[in-house]
């Protein structure tokens, strides 16, 4: 018997297998024994390919079990996971032949208790910090009186309502509405969306771009609360060019939206009152400044005429001002009669004197002698040669007449050529040219007013058209149409009911 059981023939009658159906055999085994599996594990070495599938370790202190998420399923996690955190995966073990491992394919993924998500949480915090998300820097101040708020909030809950309350209470403002999920897997997502959504308006297009935002949600658990802790929200909260108020919550929850926002508030009641001030006491205010300025005006005039009365006191009469200029005329108009009578008389002996002097005979010597020094002078100038430089000269200067015509003729073509092109550039660029093309100016005070606010702070307005001016009076803002769109739904905090701007 012995010798039967150690003869190595005996073991070729086992069945042979291929590497493949070997493969196959325990891949159904594994399969079938664990269809369902939960492991709790530390998640380590995850990877995320451009594919979307998710590639990730569990570990504990001894062994190492793969795991891989499915693109649909990762999409739908409502905890995004990060190496370190302690989670409890629930899916099925199968195998991989081609590595001759086995795997576990995750369909769901939660953190191991509260511990693990306020560590990660934390992590996340620190992180975001490190980049200066919640730097103080890098918050807005918020405007004093926004014309158009939006608010990312879910249109069937009580926050929406209570907001619009609210406004309506203190401040009636014009609000635009973005619908979103404000908890579970797409919360995250369209949160960010509607943030980045409200910054990509453009000013003055047919939907209006909101002047403050206030994403609000009514308080939860952190569970509820965990898709505001998502990094892509963070992100798009910290990059908004429109100043932010935080409201999700209530007063004692705190996210990671509230510390990049630029204001967080306590509650979304809170988040409306932070918004715009309240009108009966800026109507207040603005009486108080108004009798004070009604005072201020009365006693500096009170004040100056007192001053004029006491400086009128120091002046002399105008009756004094005049005596002395007075009695000086009256004094120079005596002693005029004589001094001209003195004047002419001692004219008149002056004259006889210098004409005592003068003789006929003195007169005709110094005659003759100028009459001899002249035809002396006559003698010596030759003629002839007189017309010969005359008529030289009188040649150089035909000459000379002629090229200054030439160069003056040229320099007027030239200069004349540039002023018409210098016209031409002036009706170019001057603005009279774009009015005959049907277009106006509109002078607001004696200046041109290019903005709708310059126009209405003129005390008077005129339109210039090609042909003259036309006085139009003050100026009257006009309300944009509302036009109705799918999304965001808007509402008017100033009428009952709600309304939509879409």
């Amino acid at each position: 018997m012995s010798d039967l059981i150690d003869d190595p023939s005996l073991g070729e009658n086992a069945p042979e297998f291929s590497v493949s159906d070997l493969s196959g055999a325990i891949k159904r085994m594994i399969e079938g024994e664990f269809s369902h599996v939960r492991v709790r594990g530390e998640l380590g070495r995850i990877s995320r390919p451009r594919s979307g599938h998710v590639y990730l370790d569990l570990k504990d202190d001894r062994s190492v079990l793969a795991g891989i998420i499915w693109k649909g399923v990762a999409s739908r996690l409502a905890v995004q996971p990060e190496e370190g955190m302690e989670v409890i995966a629930t899916g099925r073990l199968t195998t991989f032949p081609g590595q001759s491992r086995y795997q576990i394919i995750i369909e769901d993924l939660k953190p191991a208790g509260m511990g693990a998500l306020m560590a990660m949480l934390e992590r996340r915090k620190q992180a975001l910090a490190a980049e200066g998300l919640f730097s103080p820097e890098r918050k807005r101040p918020l405007p004093y009186l926004p014309d158009i708020i939006g608010v990312v909030t879910s249109p069937s809950g009580a926050v929406i309502r209570d907001i619009l309350h609210r406004l309506r209470e203190r401040f009636p403002r014009k609000v635009l509405l973005w619908p979103v999920a404000v908890q579970g897997e797409a919360c995250a997502a369209e949160v960010a969306r509607a943030i980045r959504g409200f910054n990509a308006l453009s000013p003055g297009g047919p939907l209006p771009r909101p002047d403050l935002i206030i994403v609000a949600r009514g308080g939860g658990s952190v569970e509820d609360l965990w898709g505001f802790n998502e990094e892509i929200v963070v992100r798009a909260a910290a990059e908004s060019a429109i100043p932010l108020i935080s409201a999700v919550g209530h007063e004692t929850d705190t996210t990671l939206i509230d510390l990049a926002a630029d204001k967080r508030a306590p509650t979304p009641t809170a988040a409306a009152e932070l918004a715009v001030p309240v009108r009966l006491d800026l109507l207040v205010w603005l009486d108080g400044q108004a009798m004070r300025l009604s005072r201020a005006l009365s006693t500096g005039v009170a004040l100056r005429a007192q001053r004029l009365r006491d400086l009128s006191r120091a002046l002399p009469r105008p009756e004094t001002l005049l005596d002395s200029a007075r009695q000086r005329l009256d004094t120079w108009s005596d002693r005029l009669p004589s001094a001209l009578i003195r004047v002419v008389q001692t004219r008149r002996i002056h004259l006889a004197e210098i004409s005592g002097a003068l003789r006929p005979g003195l007169l005709r010597r110094a005659f003759e002698a100028d009459r001899r020094r002249l035809d002396h002078t006559a003698a010596r100038l030759n003629i002839k040669a007189l017309h010969r430089d005359m008529d030289v000269k009188r040649r150089e200067l035909d000459r000379l007449a002629d090229q200054f015509a030439e160069v003056a003729t040229r320099q007027t073509r030239a200069l004349r050529e540039r002023i018409e092109g210098l016209d031409r550039l002036r009706e170019t660029l001057g603005y009279t040219a774009t009015l005959k093309r049907g277009y106006a100016v509109v002078w607001g005070d004696g200046s041109v007013a290019t903005t709708q606010s310059a126009a209405l702070s003129s005390n008077k307005l005129e339109i210039e058209f090609m042909d003259g001016r036309l006085g139009v009076g003050r100026a009257t803002a006009l309300a944009k149409p509302e036009r109705k769109t799918q999304k965001p739904i808007a509402e008017d905090g100033a009428t009952k009911g709600q309304g939509s701007l879409f």
